[in-house]
């Protein structure tokens, strides 16, 4: 079991306060894929602590019309979404340790359709046009993740253009070294642009607005 009794009461008094349904999806295969079945448990066990949750499970070989769907390169994956929106939320590899609490923040906000931005930040990121591919690399272990990839989700609720990615590094290596993530959390928008650190939100929307060339670096 991976919430004991303790972790469950506490997180059935969070989601006393959720409001619409959430439907989590979870691409997995019982085969070659490290963390998968631990994956599988974890949402398992959040989704039965109350009546707002769903959870899909899907297979990454088989289900190929969903994968496609949702634009799902690799496992485990987690998406975090309404039951008729996608918001672009994703979790690639397992969200535990400190990236336990983003996951719990991300299902809060789509439930409740709210989000911890201000009112400056939100309108600029609703003004963004262009498609934004935000990867926030990151290790159970790291205090400063949540932060970073929780941004990264709110700013993916806020705009459809917009989809943001949590990467458990250690998980996908190939990607780590692709993208040279010596430190977490490393933030990679559109594949080219990058910096590291849980910057505040203000930052991190100027960081995309460099990565368009909205703005000078």
């Amino acid at each position: 079991m991976f919430l004991d009794q303790q972790a469950q009461n506490e997180i059935k008094k969070r989601f006393a306060n959720l409001v619409n349904p959430v439907k989590i999806i979870n691409f997995t295969q019982s085969l070659e894929c490290q963390y998968c079945r631990e994956t599988r448990q974890i949402l398992e066990e959040l989704t039965a602590l109350s009546d707002k949750l769903s959870l899909e499970v899907l297979n990454f070989i088989s289900d190929k019309e969903q994968v496609e769907k949702y634009n799902i390169d690799k496992i485990p994956a987690t998406v975090i979404a309404s039951p008729d929106v996608d918001y672009g939320i994703r979790y690639y590899g397992i969200p535990s340790g400190y990236e336990f609490a983003s996951l719990l923040e991300s299902i809060e906000m789509v439930s409740t359709q709210t989000h911890e931005l201000s009112d400056e930040v939100a309108e600029q990121v609703k003004m963004i046009s262009e498609p934004v591919h935000i990867q926030v690399f990151v290790t159970p272990t790291c205090p400063y993740c949540p932060r970073a990839v929780y941004t990264g989700h709110q700013l993916a609720f806020l705009n459809k253009n917009i989809r943001a990615d949590m990467v458990e590094a250690t998980e996908f290596p190939h990607l780590s070294m692709k993208y040279n993530v010596r430190g977490v959390p490393r933030v990679v928008i559109n594949e080219t642009h990058h910096f590291e650190g849980a910057l505040p939100d203000e930052a991190f929307v100027d960081e995309i607005l460099k990565a368009l060339g909205k703005k000078q670096n």
